[in-house]
């Protein structure tokens, strides 16, 4: 979906799967700029994240990148539970099952590139009432 205005999500525990280059730091960042730097709104959108969801970080740095980028992150006080590095440039596709009461559990957003994400996620109270 192209970036919509605003997500509804309920209030269960959710997993961010979130890319890195233009989505949350600068786009080639340490090459053009000699280090990497968050776009505006990334740093405050990913502290806002809950305790209790997962973020995990998808990236198609290579391994040659792996200890600038963690030092960034630490660095930062970024919080994640995974990080992939080498994910392909191409798609990237989720496939998910919906809940038995109907609560749609993948949601997908594009964003334009070095961009912030301007969705406003919300959460609403009468999704995810059944937890199977």
């Amino acid at each position: 979906m192209l970036e919509p205005k605003e997500v509804n999500l309920s209030p269960m525990p959710k997993t961010w799967i979130l890319d890195l280059d233009g989505t949350i730091v600068v786009h080639d960042g340490p090459y053009i700029l000699g280090h990497d730097k968050f776009l505006p709104g990334a740093k405050e959108f990913l502290d806002g994240i809950s305790e209790y969801d997962m973020i995990i970080f998808l990236t198609a740095r290579g391994e040659w990148e792996k200890e600038h980028t963690l030092r960034f992150l630490k660095e930062n006080h970024v919080r994640y539970d995974h990080i992939i590095f080498g994910a392909g440039q191409g798609e990237r596709v989720l496939i998910n099952d919906n809940k038995p009461d109907g609560l749609v559990t993948a949601v997908a957003v594009n964003t334009t590139r070095d961009k912030f994400c301007q969705t406003k996620f919300q959460t609403d109270y009468n999704l995810g009432t059944r937890y199977d």
